[in-house]
């Protein structure tokens, strides 16, 4: 068949290929802080530099089509739903907060039970250069670095910072954050987004990694490679569909709390394929 991974729609079957076998960017846990500075720091700085994404390992990511009925964010960590593709005007940022926005919100709540769901901003995403003079607030490239968005104290953080004198409150009861991730307007046909199944990474597999900004200091999860990390991807996925990911929980009852993702080379990926192009709603939810 030429291409593994591919859905035949037509014949309503489904063909289950055998893992690829792609390259993950980890993170080396050698003791040093790991941080990420989105401006110049000043020359004099006390540096001992410890990037991100510097220990690559070749890893098995399986085809997660045929698990998608069974996946749940509270134990995998992601889960895949029909969204609808109607929405296309992504080129119009008022109408992707004024409309889009309002459809993430619905999805979000159908798929988690969420009392209020807030949706805080979006990325869009496609292969362009790393160089941050290129990028804008809003369009960036796919991060090839595996990671989880919040850690136990940003996520707080982050709702401290939005939701202001009404965030005590809602820090008492159970918060989690959600993204919603989709194609834009065609299928995935490279770069696609694997996850790990948050049921096989140790919590020692987070490493904090802080991002300098010129007037504050936020953090992230990197993770270090664990041979047990079990790796799902959808391969060509359709824009009508959507990845539900969770990137922060306050829960302890044993639920995903974070969960490890990252964009990949996939080697079956064939000459000529359509650049992807994808948009991530960042969501906090309220139960």
């Amino acid at each position: 068949m030429g291409w593994r991974g591919i859905r035949h729609q037509e014949s309503n079957c489904m063909t289950v290929s055998a893992a690829v076998k792609a390259s993950m960017n980890y993170s080396v846990d050698n003791g040093r802080p790991i941080d990420y500075y989105f401006y110049e720091p000043s020359p004099s700085a006390d540096l001992l530099p410890n990037p991100p994404g510097t220990d690559t390992h070749d890893v098995a990511i399986h085809d997660g089509w045929g698990e998608v009925g069974n996946l749940s964010v509270d134990k995998e960590g992601f889960e895949l739903h029909d969204f609808g593709a109607e929405f296309v005007q992504f080129d119009n940022d008022n109408l992707v907060r004024e409309v889009f926005y309002q459809q993430v919100i619905s999805y979000v709540k159908r798929h988690t039970g969420a009392k209020q769901v807030l949706v805080f901003d979006h990325t869009i995403r496609k292969r362009m250069p790393s160089d941050l003079k290129v990028q804008t607030e809003v369009q960036r490239p796919a991060v090839m670095l595996v990671h989880s968005d919040y850690t136990v104290i940003s996520g707080p953080q982050r709702v401290r910072d939005l939701m202001k004198e009404a965030a005590e409150p809602l820090l008492q009861k159970r918060v989690a954050f959600y993204n919603v991730w989709k194609p834009l307007y065609n299928r995935v046909e490279e770069l696609p987004l694997a996850m790990i199944d948050a049921q096989t990474h140790d919590p020692a597999d987070l490493l904090r990694m802080d991002l300098k900004y010129s007037d504050r200091t936020g953090e992230i999860y990197v993770m270090r490679h664990n041979p047990n990390h079990r790796w799902l991807y959808f391969p060509l996925m359709e824009s009508k569909q959507a990845l539900l990911l969770k990137t922060y929980e306050s829960s302890t009852d044993g639920r995903c709390r974070f969960m490890g993702h990252s964009a990949f080379e996939d080697p079956t990926t064939p000459a000529g394929a359509a650049k992807r192009e994808s948009i991530e709603v960042r969501t906090m939810a309220f139960f």
